[in-house]
């Protein structure tokens, strides 16, 4: 009931002034009351002891207390009471992004935490949940490439596939090449306004058939934004130099090479850009700044709607209008 009335707004406000009317009714209704008193002459009050006053006496002024209800309430219609509810129509255009990511046996080096396949399925995951509206999906490359997920926005079922990511799936090697067209393949023919391809790799090219800049003539032909991320510390990494028979690696330093510029051109190419990361938390800096730089569209409308309120006032004034006249003409009826 209370929240009923904390909702409603009045279009006549002004009139509420109105209201100033009763209290000199109030005042006249006190000075006729006593201007046409009767007065009686008596020489004792004895013969008046013991006599209870009717409960006409206590009603007496019923008469005038429902005619300034009535009365103020006829004001408060006057006021046009309104209720006013506003929702809003949010329109979402979610982004398409395919993440491409290398696996090969170099991102098992140790300069991440606790190696950099790792430190990328993670930080990967973390950039899916906050794109709760983008469809995403998932290419991995090694020597070959091949779509681990399709682009959809089950998202749990995106972060559930990369559990199973790991060095070893296909034939080992770096086709950057081959990686990048077969996400273009995935988003090329996206209805999204916004296709992004974001590609992570430690190394340079040396396997595939599609050129690395082959691949990016292909997603600039598409209209898709290649991101390009090259992780690697500067220098030297503790990486893998043999595995042996029972799947486990002999490690040891090798030099850190990234084709840096071959990335920097993909990026240029398509309107991308290019990060270079060297330890987890520049990583997860990367993918905040891709976050930013890729806003989800959102189309908003607000609609407010106004419902007129006067019509319960207007009754209750009405019924103590009638209260009034059944008073005044059977309790109060006044003799002619």
């Amino acid at each position: 009931m209370f929240s009923f009335f904390n909702d409603i707004t009045f279009a006549n406000k002004e009139l509420f002034w109105l209201l100033l009317i009763i209290p000199v009714i109030i005042g006249w209704y006190i000075w006729k009351n006593k201007t046409y008193s009767a007065e009686l002459k008596v020489s004792s009050f004895k013969g008046f002891e013991g006599i209870k006053k009717s409960y006409k006496h206590y009603l007496r002024h019923s008469l005038i207390a429902t005619r300034l209800i009535a009365i103020a309430l006829f004001i408060v219609v006057l006021a046009r009471p309104q209720s006013r509810s506003s929702y809003k129509d949010v329109k979402t255009e979610g982004i398409d992004i395919v993440m491409a990511l290398d696996i090969s046996g170099s991102m098992l080096a140790k300069d991440f935490k606790p190696n950099r396949i790792e430190a990328a399925k993670e930080v990967a995951q973390d950039f899916i949940d906050s794109r709760p509206n983008d469809r995403i999906g998932l290419v991995i490359f090694s020597g070959e490439s091949f779509t681990q997920c399709p682009l959809t926005t089950d998202h749990a079922v995106i972060k559930n596939l990369f559990s199973g990511i790991h060095t070893g799936m296909v034939a080992d090697g770096t086709a950057i090449g081959n990686g990048l067209a077969t996400a273009v393949t995935r988003v090329k023919d996206s209805k999204a306004k916004s296709k992004v391809i974001i590609l992570l790799t430690d190394g340079v090219n040396n396997q595939g058939s599609v050129a690395p800049l082959t691949a990016a003539e292909i997603a600039k032909a598409f209209s898709v934004r290649v991101y390009t991320i090259g992780v690697g510390t500067i220098g030297k990494a503790l990486a893998p130099i043999a595995m042996y028979p029972d799947g486990s690696y002999e490690y040891g330093y090798v030099d850190v090479n990234i084709d840096e510029k071959v990335l920097n051109s993909i990026s240029d190419m398509t309107g991308g850009k290019y990060f270079r990361a060297t330890d987890n938390d520049k990583l997860k800096d990367i993918y905040k700044e891709i976050d930013r730089l890729e806003k989800t569209i959102f189309e908003e409308k607000n609609f407010t709607n106004k419902a007129e309120h006067f019509l319960p006032f207007a009754l209750a004034a009405a019924l103590f209008l009638l209260v009034e006249f059944a008073l005044k003409n059977t309790l109060f009826k006044s003799i002619p």
